[in-house]
């Protein structure tokens, strides 16, 4: 049986081309980067490549590329360090996140509130998942010291109007970060570019959600903000991420970066959005009840999620794997849990349709075909159950 891999936003396999640029740095270049010796020298020089690649496709200088272990801890480094450093620049101890943010993002929010006082107000959304302009100008002030919110919701595929959300923060001073994790690919981090993203102070990327390698990612930083350190130790990353780099991870990381900026041009993403748009249409006239979640025109090009009420998400997540249909039922990082999604929750659905939800995600590489059959194979699986 040939698998139809829906869950791309959940992770994606490893390139060919990441591979051979990584290999020479996971054998005979594996030296330590902080080493002087010519071995440690020429990892410093892969790392250093691999930095300026990243800054190149964003759009800024290597220094302000900070190398990490992947997009939670990004999101760590930049809601806790962001804030931690306007705090001690003299900024006020308030942050501003939103009701749908990744958990990493959440949990850091909390962490602040727990142990460094901080103030901490939710933006809430509306039945589309996208967060109000004029919810946040009520809320942020002149000693809000961040405001978070992610580019692309990794649930319901909502992509945010990050750019005016910015430009509010910014007009009270306060930092802006936004986690990019599910667009870094289908949109340039080039602020020259995509001007969506030229109001954010920091932006969070992880590689294995475009065809890199799990365990690396980066903290792309537009502005000089003080940043404090989550990981202490040796010093690297220029004092802003201590810990030995993970150089292959990088190199990796920067060829995904580079492969995925060169292929998803205007074109593609056209076909892959019309592609979305046709298998939304025939899930919601094959499936009696199913509702798409999201916003039907702002969401990501190659994510469609639902929920189907009466049908546990589940027990439909497992009859399409025994199809061949690889899909999820949320957030990978929420997988096994069997609470309503909060994501859902602050969008309005109650908590038994919350618990119904199942997400497809998709990549340029996958056919019209997959996603017509995968229709199908879910109106039966859906049918199946229901009897």
């Amino acid at each position: 049986m040939t698998l139809i891999d829906l869950d791309q936003a959940a992770t994606t396999a490893v390139r060919r081309e990441v591979l051979e640029a990584m290999w020479p740095y996971l054998t005979g270049a594996y030296g330590n980067a902080s080493s002087r010796h010519a071995l440690g020298r020429h990892a410093a020089d892969g790392l250093a490549a691999a930095r300026e690649t990243v800054a190149r496709l964003a759009g800024v200088r290597p220094a302000q590329i900070v190398f990490t272990s992947g997009g939670t801890e990004s999101d760590n480094l930049a809601v806790i360090g962001l804030t931690l450093g306007a705090i001690a620049a003299g900024r006020g101890r308030h942050i501003v996140v939103s009701a749908i943010e990744h958990e990493a993002v959440r949990a850091s929010a909390d962490y602040l509130a727990r142990w460094h006082d901080i103030e901490v107000s939710v933006l809430p959304v509306n039945n589309s998942g996208l967060v109000d302009a004029g919810a946040l100008e009520a809320v942020v002030r002149h000693d809000t010291a961040l405001v978070s919110v992610q580019h692309a919701n990794n649930e319901v595929g909502t992509v945010q109007p990050v750019q005016q959300l910015g430009e509010l923060a910014r007009a009270v001073g306060a930092r802006f970060h936004v986690d990019a994790v599910q667009t870094a690919g289908w949109v340039s981090l080039d602020a020259s570019v995509s001007p969506e993203l030229s109001t954010a102070d920091a932006i969070t990327v992880s590689a294995h959600k475009l065809g890199g390698p799990k365990g690396v990612g980066a903290l792309v930083l537009r502005t000089n903000a003080p940043l404090e350190p989550v990981l202490h130790g040796g010093g690297q990353e220029r004092d802003r991420r201590s810990g030995t780099e993970n150089v292959a991870g990088a190199i990796g990381f920067a060829r995904a970066l580079e492969l995925a900026a060169a292929e998803h041009d205007p074109t593609t993403v056209a076909r892959v959005s019309a592609d979305r748009d046709a298998f939304i249409h025939a899930v919601t006239n094959s499936v009696p009840g199913a509702q798409l979640t999201g916003h039907p025109t702002l969401r990501l090009p190659a994510h469609a999620s639902f929920v189907v009420p009466g049908i546990g998400g589940e027990p439909l997540l497992v009859a399409l794997d025994d199809a061949g249909v690889l899909a999820s039922s949320g957030s990978a990082c929420a997988a096994g849990r069997d609470e309503p999604s909060p994501v859902l929750l602050a969008m309005g659905f109650d908590a038994d349709t919350a618990r119904t939800a199942i997400r497809f995600t998709w990549g340029v590489s996958t056919t019209q075909d997959e996603l017509t059959r995968a229709a199908h194979l879910l109106a039966n699986s859906a049918a199946t159950l229901r009897a």
